[in-house]
């Protein structure tokens, strides 16, 4: 490549980096501590299908148009790496909510559309005591 390419080349990155630095600048500002919700849920392996259906079609497109929303995940358990103990028998899922504040995630939880779409999930859930962290992240 000759210094030409070279110089061209260098410009044609510096522009790049411009869009990608004007695009960083116009995403809308996120909570600098967002909470997170975790619920450790012992889903019942014969309607599991059916639950990952209701997260997926029904409740995450629910969340994702409430304001403060940033995330929602499903987490299948895989193994245990390192530590204890275990989470109790059965547990065999992790739902993972993140949330600008407290606050708008109880606007969501005391909307009438999460009172429809919550209970599609946790129907499947075996044990409704299930664990359920609220976090703040730093």
């Amino acid at each position: 490549m000759n210094r030409r390419s070279l110089i061209k080349f260098g410009a044609f990155l510096g522009s790049g980096q411009a869009v990608v630095g004007w695009a960083a600048q116009t995403k809308p500002a996120k909570s600098a501590n967002p909470i997170v919700l975790y619920c450790d849920l012992a889903v019942d392996p014969a309607r599991e299908k059916e639950m990952l259906d209701a997260f997926h079609r029904h409740f995450k497109p629910a969340a994702e148009k409430f304001d403060g929303y940033i995330d929602v995940k499903i987490l299948k358990l895989r193994k245990i790496v390192q530590g204890g103990p275990p989470p109790p028998q059965g547990v065999n899922y992790r739902f993972q909510l993140t949330y600008e504040s407290e606050e708008k995630r109880q606007i969501w939880i005391h909307s009438a559309i999460h009172q429809q779409v919550w209970p599609m999930v946790e129907k499947a859930v075996v044990d409704k005591g299930y664990l359920t962290l609220l976090t703040d992240s730093q």
